[in-house]
C-alpha cells in the first residue's frame, strides 16, 4: 500500500486539534442572545441571532469532521484505511494528502 499511516496520523491528529480550537472559541457566538431590548435594539439583536445561527452551522460542521477523523483513526486501527468503503480499492494518495479523512475514492464520492 503506498499510504504513509504515520503522515496520515500526523495529519489527522492536527486537524482534530484544530477543530477543537475553534470549537472552544466560537463557544461563546453559540450561546443564547439575550432578550433585553434595552441594551440591545431589535436589528442589532437579529445580526446578533443571523451570527448565532451562523456559528451554530460552523460548530454542525466541525462536529462532523471530528466524527469523519475518529472514523478514520478506527479504519486506521483496523487496517482498512486507504480503501475505499464502496469498491474496496486504493484510494490514491494524492487525495488522502488532500483529505485524510476521506473513506471513498473518486469514482465512489
Amino acid at each position: 500500500m503506498s499510504v504513509d499511516i504515520e503522515l496520515a496520523v500526523n495529519m489527522l491528529n492536527e486537524k482534530q486539534k484544530e477543530l477543537e480550537e475553534f470549537s472552544e472559541l466560537s463557544q461563546q457566538s453559540r450561546q443564547t442572545v439575550e432578550l433585553d431590548q434595552q441594551s440591545v435594539g431589535r436589528l442589532s439583536r437579529m445580526d446578533a441571532m443571523q451570527q448565532q445561527a451562523m456559528a451554530k452551522a460552523q460548530e454542525r460542521s466541525r462536529q462532523l469532521n471530528l466524527q469523519r477523523i475518529e472514523m478514520a483513526f478506527r479504519r486506521i486501527k483496523d487496517s482498512d484505511y486507504g480503501y475505499c468503503a464502496d469498491c474496496d480499492e486504493e484510494i490514491p494518495s494524492g487525495r488522502l494528502k488532500v483529505d485524510p479523512m476521506a473513506e471513498r475514492c473518486i469514482k465512489c464520492a
